[in-house]
């Protein structure tokens, strides 16, 4: 055996609590695993597992020792999966949760693309704004969109995503353009949610927070049907890049207030806390990052 297979038969130990059911397990002598033990024990020059009759304890070097072990064997094991079997992880389920609107608008054409590239993948991308229990409804990854820090050890930021205040010309034609936020009181107003008194946070050219309350006069859990309600002239909403670009762009949506700027909300990409990465796993990972880290860098620039 090697210095691997050595750390994989500790582990084995340790995991199973018993040299004999190690030995069981791997269908050996229970004396040849006791023989391995010693000699790793005499490598490393410390116990590892204090063993009398009738006693078995894993000692605090043995504990680290088995932390570090798990660590490096799993990525001996990525390794054997990645260029031994590496046809074979790509032929596998892998489930995503995505923002409706920001699947459909600004990520469509990258997850066929992925899927045209890894056609052996099974994936199955669910469209929805929910918070999903990534554990119990079975998916590898959810991507959210908040303009609160995820703390989670599992949750990357991989984008940035940026709003505006828009209206169309047609509906500046017959209302005055607004140059304050007491303005904006006067006019028709969009709000994403289902909120009766709506709230609106701004940052200041000074970096303060100055919040605006108001009563919608139109309210959707659909920033694709607000845009189409801006572009028809029916008010003012305030819509994130990658729904109202094309529009701006185009000319048929002009910025309000455009020195009240709105912080920026993350794109993460989530998954279960201390599940390891499979390779169907990490190559989306790593097409998410390339679409959307461009996003997070235009923003600081702009």
């Amino acid at each position: 055996m090697g210095q691997i297979e050595d750390l994989r038969l500790f582990m084995l130990i340790v995991e199973t609590g018993s040299i004999s059911k190690a030995a069981g397990k791997r269908n050996i002598a229970k004396s040849a695993v006791s023989r391995r033990l010693a000699m790793l024990e005499a490598r490393y020059g410390t116990k590892l597992i204090d063993r009398v009759p009738g006693h078995w304890h894993i000692t605090e070097t043995g504990r680290e020792l088995h932390q570090r072990a798990i660590r490096v064997i799993g990525e001996m094991d990525e390794i054997e999966n990645d260029f031994v079997n590496a046809e074979a992880d790509l032929t596998g389920p892998l489930s995503i949760s995505v923002p409706y609107d920001f699947g459909v608008n600004f990520l469509n054409n990258n997850l066929i693309a992925f899927k045209s590239r890894y056609p052996d993948i099974q994936l199955t991308i669910d469209f929805e704004d929910r918070k999903v229990d990534l554990v119990r409804e079975n998916y590898d990854f959810a991507i959210r969109i908040t303009s609160e820090p995820i703390g989670e050890i599992s949750a990357n930021q991989i984008g940035a995503v940026r709003h505006c205040l828009c209206a169309s010309p047609k509906y500046l034609e017959d209302h005055p353009e607004p140059h304050s936020l007491d303005d904006l009181r006067q006019h028709q107003l969009f709000y994403f949610g289902t909120a009766r008194r709506a709230i609106w946070e701004f940052l200041t050219d000074k970096g303060q927070t100055q919040s605006f309350e108001f009563q919608p006069f139109l309210n959707s859990n659909s920033g694709v049907f607000l845009l189409k309600a801006t572009l028809n002239g029916l008010g003012i909403c305030r819509l994130p890049d990658f729904i109202a670009a094309d529009a701006l762009d185009a000319g048929d949506l002009v910025q309000i207030l455009p020195e009240m700027a709105v912080s920026e909300w993350g794109i993460y990409l989530v998954h279960e806390e201390g599940r390891r990465l499979n390779r169907r796993m990490r190559l989306f990972a790593e097409e998410m990052k390339t679409v959307c880290l461009p996003r997070a860098l235009s923003a600081e620039n702009a």
